[in-house]
């Protein structure tokens, strides 16, 4: 069963143990505005239209890529700072690529963790990666050797980032 947007951020929140309000700070940094409200409908389970029969009266708001997106953008500033362009820098829209890569790269730069910290936490839940296949997972889409991420990756890094940072 594939993951939704919706269920990254539920896995992420409870991963890190992300507060409501620094939930909403998170969104604000990354230019989406969201209440309390609206947070709590994003943060409840999307019923899968394959599987379940969706409900049309669901109060649910589907998260999109953009706004995981721009979740992933707030949270890089929440934990980082904001960092200001280089000069000459240009501002390019990579190829859409693979939201759980685009989760990877994100999360990595959030958290300041190495190839090693990464390799780490698939390995505390029973997946060995290789340098090369993370290095592969980590590239621009239209490199030669980029690989996209699956969702049993993406699924056992929020995992092991639970077992690293809440000690599930």
């Amino acid at each position: 069963m594939s993951m939704t947007n919706n269920d990254i951020l539920i896995r992420l929140r409870y991963a890190l143990d992300i507060k409501d309000k620094d939930m909403i700070e998170i969104f604000k940094l990354g230019g989406v505005s969201v209440t309390r409200e609206e947070l709590s409908k994003i943060l409840t389970k999307v019923k899968d239209d394959y599987y379940d029969e969706v409900d049309e009266n669901e109060d649910v708001i589907r998260c999109n890529d953009k706004m995981l997106e721009s979740f992933l953008n707030g949270f890089i500033t929440f934990k980082r700072g904001k960092q200001e362009p280089k000069p000459f820098q240009p501002v390019l829209r990579p190829e859409k690529e693979s939201v759980n890569n685009m989760l990877l790269k994100k999360v990595k730069i959030a958290l300041s963790l190495t190839t090693e910290d990464m390799l780490d936490i698939w390995d505390s839940v029973g997946i060995r990666v290789s340098k090369g296949e993370l290095g592969a997972l980590l590239r621009k889409k239209g490199h030669k050797n980029y690989k996209e991420c699956g969702d049993k990756f993406a699924r056992n890094f929020l995992k092991g980032l639970a077992v690293r940072y809440r000690g599930v």
